[in-house]
């Protein structure tokens, strides 16, 4: 059965790849892209809600209902961030987004892109990897039927989309090597889209999907 799927971030560069895949795939019926601004993309399968503060959904939680998968692209990056700060922009927005659809969807597997290095102990003195591992982990205790925490390393951006950031059009050149010599740091962003759909599609037999196991996942 094909299935609905809502989805966040469709404005950065791995929410609008992710967007794509589920575009082009027969397994997906329809898209809600929830974001603070347009995404920009049209398509008989999108349905977009634009919504200025994520941080309260009130006003739209009754549409959010209906759903088998979030694939939750929404991120920001860590760097000039105080951890307070940080954790407010990731753990306290993902969990009340989570908190919000596990009410009104409860069959629904929420998949959360992370990234590779995330410290699932919380312990670690890498700022961003210890809440991104209290991210994964709270996220599990919502009852959802399913979580997957996605962690990818290298991304390669999908030919033709507009939001690639800029540092892979200097460094583009690394990754067939990093495939070839390290394929476990390094995958597609068509594979990580694939991974995410599958996952919800073929019940991922891993809750926390390493970049080898992305790869299996996106396989036909």
């Amino acid at each position: 059965m094909a299935i609905k799927v809502l989805l966040t971030g469709a404005t950065g560069m791995v929410g609008e790849g992710v967007l794509h895949e589920c575009l082009n795939h027969p397994d997906v019926s329809s898209v809600l892209v929830l974001g603070r601004r347009p995404c920009g993309v049209t398509h008989p399968k999108i349905r977009e809600i634009v919504h200025g503060d994520l941080f309260d959904l009130t006003s739209i939680q009754d549409e959010l209902t209906g759903y088998q998968a979030c694939f939750f692209c929404l991120g920001v990056s860590s760097m000039g961030k105080t951890e307070e700060e940080f954790r407010r922009l990731t753990h306290t927005l993902t969990l009340h987004v989570g908190e919000v659809l596990s009410r009104r969807n409860p069959g629904m597997a929420f998949c959360y892109i992370s990234g590779a290095g995330t410290d699932s102990s919380e312990k670690g003195k890498v700022m961003w990897a210890r809440v991104k591992g209290k991210t994964e982990n709270d996220l599990r205790e919502l009852p959802f039927k399913a979580v997957y925490a996605f962690r990818p390393g290298m991304l390669k951006p999908t030919k033709g989309l507009k939001n690639a950031l800029k540092l892979y059009a200097y460094f583009g050149w690394v990754y067939p090597i990093l495939r070839w010599l390290a394929p476990s740091t390094a995958c597609t962003l068509s594979e990580l889209g694939l991974a995410m759909i599958h996952a919800v599609t073929r019940e991922s037999p891993k809750a926390t999907v390493e970049v080898s196991d992305i790869v299996d996942l996106a396989k036909p």
